[in-house]
């Protein structure tokens, strides 16, 4: 399986899923340029965190116009795997390739921290093994507090397309354990076709066991199980 990570001017979270995907899990990795217009054949492609074009004007706003994501937009709307973590997800928001918005966070301010999650729905590769127990993963945005109107987040519901709810460390879904005020505690969604996935949660960032954390691991092993190699 070959994964593509692109690459903003900003990003800053490409080489730690690099490494991760690379050294970790020994798949065949290429980065891909945001003036690419070609992906390279790559099987899943992985949208990074960090701060695109510096978040000028708004976090994936501008990105959304980069040569590349016609490419991705295209790979996505035929069945591809599309997956965007934090920034990424921010700018596949901005894209349509998911719905809602992410906005400021509540307090106003950065936040960096460890956070858990609870798997909401099973039925993805991203988290098709990873159960009820809950998850410690780090967050870092000041952009992450998801919003969406009634509408969305009622289709959200009934077609099982939250994928993880911020939740305190026993899996309970509670107001003290959502870091950035996103509604109904979501951190992360799906699309209908269940191949585009976004989340502000790092799991880059907890999978390697230098880190003391390897929770994060649990979702690329997951996309792996159901991926042929």
């Amino acid at each position: 399986m070959k994964f593509g990570v692109v690459v903003f001017p900003g990003s800053n979270c490409d080489m730690d899923m690099v490494y991760v995907l690379e050294n970790i899990l020994k798949k065949e990795v290429v980065k891909l340029w945001h003036k690419d217009t070609d992906l390279k054949e790559c099987d899943f492609i992985i949208l990074p965190g960090g701060f695109s074009f510096g978040d000028y004007l708004r976090s994936g706003a501008i990105a959304k116009f980069s040569p590349i994501m016609k490419e991705i937009m295209g790979f996505a709307n035929a069945g591809g795997f599309v997956m965007g973590i934090c920034n990424g997800f921010q700018i596949l928001c901005e894209t349509g390739l998911l719905p809602g918005a992410l906005l400021h966070n509540t307090n106003h301010k950065f936040i960096c921290k460890n956070v858990h999650l609870k798997t909401i729905s099973e039925n993805t590769i991203l988290t098709n093994m990873i159960g009820q127990k809950a998850l410690k993963i780090p967050i870092a945005h000041g952009e992450g507090r998801y919003f969406a109107n009634e509408e969305i987040i009622r289709d959200l519901e009934n077609n099982d397309q939250i994928l993880f709810k911020y939740c305190n460390e026993n899996a309970e879904v509670t107001k003290d354990s959502n870091p950035n005020g996103s509604i109904k505690n979501i951190a992360g969604i799906c699309n209908k076709d269940r191949n585009v996935f976004g989340m502000m949660p790092h799991p880059e960032r907890a999978s390697d066991i230098e880190l003391k954390n390897t929770n994060g691991r649990k979702l690329f092993e997951s996309i792996l199980s159901k991926v042929i190699a």
